[in-house]
């Protein structure tokens, strides 16, 4: 069997289109199916099945998929090995992250690693934190950065740091005059905040339920941290976030934070997840190695390793 129909059929299983992994790798639409026939020749039996809207794995297919999907990844591994013999220190590295706090802290990581190691690959997806988890355990990804991580056995937290949320707001702001900002606070004043999938919003619903208040009223419903900081910075409304999600925001002056009161704490945690069954490549474990370097130059004495984390979660720390 080729490598390059084991190649030529990863693609296909991952766009499961025949056009479209053949576009992908810069070859025909003939050239991916005969490597199919290759495959399907050498098991002896049907791996795909065809139909107007692309490929169906079949149950053959399933297995063949999963056991060269785990072939590939190791192979390249051995060529990043034998890469980082010869002092090439050239590889790929795929991470994972979900909001703000994470996506700032990691853009950081990324921009002083690609400084040292300039031929290393870094590609980063955006998603929630129990994708970022799902992706692990399917060696989708070599690690995750997220809030409001689920609790998953097949997932290894390397490191936690624990983050609270803020009350983000201009500084002429009415509720900018408050030390702390309360469920009533809250609930007078306009918010922009993501919808009920996110979890710092269904964390805020929650306080507000335990307290006995109305569901929230919400002005303004945007996933997006552009939109969300300029309709603060715009004194329009109150964002829910950690501090560190708008540092850059709150050093310039254009934006404050004040804490929020017990009743309205938001409390979770900032984990750098990997997979305990699968051996990093030296790209991903020297970046992994980076990210905890910076996570721990950042955080200090709040850091906790992974061998001293509680194991019991904050009943805030929501799915």
């Amino acid at each position: 069997m080729q490598l390059q129909a084991i190649t030529y059929f990863n693609e296909l299983v991952r766009c499961r289109s025949i056009r479209q992994a053949a576009q992908n790798l810069g070859v025909t639409p003939t050239a991916i199916s005969r490597q199919l026939d290759n495959l399907e020749y050498h098991f002896g039996v049907q791996l795909v099945e065809r139909g107007a809207r692309g490929i169906e794995l079949t149950a053959a297919g399933e297995v063949v998929a999963a056991r060269l999907k785990t072939a590939i990844r190791a192979f390249d591994q051995a060529n990043q090995a034998i890469d980082d013999l010869r002092g090439l220190r050239r590889g790929e590295v795929s991470v994972h992250v979900n909001g703000a706090t994470g996506g700032s802290i990691l853009a950081a990581a990324l921009a002083s690693f690609s400084k040292e190691f300039p031929a290393i690959r870094l590609t980063v997806q955006e998603t929630s934190a129990r994708e970022a988890m799902s992706a692990i355990v399917r060696g989708d990804t070599d690690m995750a950065l997220t809030l409001f991580s689920p609790d998953d056995p097949r997932v290894t937290a390397r490191v936690r740091v624990p983050v609270r949320h803020a009350a983000i707001l201009a500084p002429d702001h009415p509720a900018a005059a408050l030390k702390s900002l309360d469920l009533d606070a809250l609930t007078t004043h306009a918010l922009a905040v993501p919808d009920t999938s996110y979890s710092a919003r269904a964390a805020l619903e929650a306080r507000l339920r335990a307290a006995g208040h109305d569901p929230l009223s919400v002005s303004f419903t945007t996933a997006s941290l552009t939109v969300q900081k300029e309709l603060a910075r715009l004194g329009a409304a109150i964002l829910i976030l950690p501090e560190i999600a708008v540092i850059r925001d709150l050093e310039l002056g254009s934006l404050v934070a004040r804490p929020l009161a017990a009743d309205a704490a938001i409390d979770t945690a900032l984990q750098l997840s990997l997979s305990p069954e699968r051996q990093l490549s030296f790209a991903a474990n020297r970046f992994a190695a980076s990210l905890e370097r910076l996570l721990r130059a950042r955080f200090g004495s709040s850091l906790a390793s992974s061998a001293t984390v509680c194991a019991t979660r904050s009943t805030q720390d929501l799915r």
